[in-house]
């Protein structure tokens, strides 16, 4: 069953791509244009979507370290090293789009509040730059991993472009996932916060 998706994805790689990005970008539309049925996220308390951010953000800062090490090893040669780092950093992730989905579906957001405004536009600004990113980043990081996924190390060197799609996409990655956990830093632990209902309240 494997083999032959794995077949398919080698050989139509940019398809593949396409296919998943289009699915993964549903699912985020969806979500917050409360297309998705509300009974697919069970509510969420004030207190609970706290936990939600505090375990979204550990899951972010986790994955850019590992991601950070994935670059150093591959820079080393150490391909293996590598290859566990960046898939690890991939698998978190996934667990964070539930995570995040499901805050917003089923508990809300929170948005700053008392903070001078040299800091509220610096934290729009951060916060802009991890949604752009984390958008613009789907496919480039869906290539780069199918890609890895599905071709030798011999092959990623000589075959494919995925070297020059992996510097970019973790390049990408790295700042977006430090705007995000920068701007929970801010909204959480130094200014104040409210909550605005999500999209399944």
């Amino acid at each position: 069953m494997l083999e032959p998706l794995r077949s398919r994805a080698r050989d139509r790689p940019r398809a593949t791509v396409a296919v998943l990005s289009v699915l993964g970008y549903a699912l985020v539309i969806g979500t917050f244009a409360g297309a998705i049925p509300a009974a697919a996220f069970p509510d969420l308390t004030n207190a609970q979507v706290n936990l939600f951010s505090h375990a979204i953000a550990a899951i972010n800062t986790t994955a850019t370290v590992l991601l950070l090490l994935g670059w150093k090893w591959i820079r080393e040669g150490e391909v293996e090293k590598h290859r566990k780092a960046m898939g690890s950093a991939f698998g978190l992730i996934m667990v964070f789009l539930v995570l995040y989905l499901w805050k917003i579906g089923g508990g809300g957001t929170k948005e700053l509040v008392g903070a001078p405004d040299p800091i509220y536009y610096a934290y729009l600004l951060m916060l802009a730059i991890h949604i752009i990113l984390s958008v613009v980043a789907v496919p480039v990081v869906l290539y780069a991993l199918v890609l890895g996924l599905t071709h030798s190390p011999r092959e990623l060197r000589l075959e494919t472009p995925h070297k020059k799609v992996g510097r970019v996409a973790a390049g990408s990655w790295i700042l977006s996932l430090s705007m995000g956990v920068l701007t929970y830093v801010i909204l959480n632990w130094i200014y104040s916060y409210e909550f605005t209902a999500g999209t399944g309240m």
